[in-house]
This record gives C-alpha cells, structure tokens and sequence, in this order.
C-alpha cells in the first residue's frame, strides 16, 4: 500500500531536514519546498495526504495559504509555526488548518499529529463521499454543500470533517470532549474556539437561523445534536 505523502512548506533548511527525517523514519513519503510557488506548482501534479505549513514564508502570506489549500485541496493542512499566541493559533484554525504546532517542536510530536489526522474521519478512503439529508446534498470528495435547487457551498477540509462527524452520528449527542478525541489537535481554548466557528459557518451555510437552529442543536453544558435525517450513497 501506498505510503502518505507529506509535504513541508518551510523556508528554514534545517526545519525541513528536521522534518524530513523524522517523517520518512516514521513511513512517510515527504516533499519539501522553500517557498509558497514551488508548493502550488507542485500541487498541479500531486495531492498530498497531509501538509506541514509555515506562517512566515517569504513569498506570501502563510495564512492566506492555509486558507486557499483549506477551500481548495483534499488534504489535511496542519500550521508549524513560531508564532505562540492563543490569537494566531485562533486565526490559523479559524480559516481552516487543522492543527497548530508551535516551533521549537518535538518531531515524534509532528509525527504522532500527522498520525491522527490520517485517524480522522474525513481521511479513511473507505467511507461513502456522498450523503443527503432535509434537501442537502454533501459531497465531501469536492468538498460542496448543495440545496434543492441546485445551488453550491464550498466547505473547508477542516468543516467537512464537523459535518461528517455530525451526519456519521445524527440524532446523538456529541461533547466536546468526543469531538476533540474523534478530530484530533490539543484541548484548550483554540480548539474550542475553532469548533465554534466551523460549526457557525456550516449553520450560515445550511441556512440555519442562528437563534434557533434546525439542525446542529447546540446543548448547553454538553455539546451538539445533529437533527437530520441522513442518508448516505
């Protein structure tokens, strides 16, 4: 079987052997690149499984990647940055990285991350990619909501892997505590921050009235309810 691929976006040479080493030690493919350019270009001709972003590149604004490769790609993009503020950690997550690693890092830590992003259940290649409920279509290999009529919704990696675990477990409560063992990334703050604002953005995508939402119950105290009638193909 086909090992992931994981690629590192990261103008600091040593960062990149660091990482480079580590991952292919641990079974993984890798592919490193100095600059943002060079990444994209990449992507014409590969998608990786995992990627390793960095926040201050030199040829573009490392957020404004993340955000592009969250919308864009099928792969799960995980910042590695130096940059240890709650806010940047918030914002990262928040436009759709999947996880935040502040340097100096542990490698068997980036590795044991990586490891549960591929755990995931938006990254098991065995599931069904499509699923219907109250009028919405999911599709989660193009990553689009679609309504009765036909119109589209792009969702972020980081929101299908919310709505999958909501449609994967509809009319059950889901705590915060299972969504964070289910998703993976650290407990805190930013992770609750960050759930928050994946779950108000599929709401607006959905339509939903914010005051009192039809399908994603917020319970207080105790998590999330998916309401919805769910089929999946």
């Amino acid at each position: 079987m086909t090992q992931p691929l994981v690629t590192i976006v990261d103008d600091e040479p040593e960062i990149r052997r660091v990482l480079t080493d580590a991952l292919e030690e641990a079974g993984f493919r890798t592919q490193s690149f100095a600059r943002a350019r060079e990444f994209e270009a990449a992507l014409k001709k590969v998608t990786p499984d995992v990627c390793l972003v960095d926040l201050s590149l030199p040829d573009t604004d490392g957020l404004a990647l993340v955000h592009r490769l969250a919308l864009e790609q099928g792969a799960a993009v995980i910042i590695i940055s130096g940059r240890a503020q709650v806010q940047d950690r918030v914002t990262g997550l928040e436009l759709g990285a999947d996880d935040y690693i502040t340097k100096p890092f542990d490698p068997a830590e980036v590795v044991a991350r990586i490891r549960a992003r591929l755990r995931s259940p938006r990254m098991q290649a065995a599931q069904s990619e499509v699923a219907r409920f109250n009028g919405w279509t999911a599709y989660f290999d193009r990553y689009v909501l679609v309504d009765a009529s036909g119109a589209e919704f792009p969702f972020s990696h980081a929101e299908g892997e919310v709505l999958r675990l909501f449609l994967e477990s509809p009319k059950r409560l889901i705590s915060r505590a299972q969504m964070q063992e289910t998703l993976g990334g650290a407990a805190g703050e930013s992770f609750d921050r960050a759930m928050d604002v994946r779950i108000s953005r599929l709401r607006t995508k959905l339509g939903e009235d914010p005051k009192n939402p039809r399908l994603i119950k917020t319970i207080y105290g105790a998590g999330y309810i998916f309401l919805g009638d769910v089929e999946w193909q």
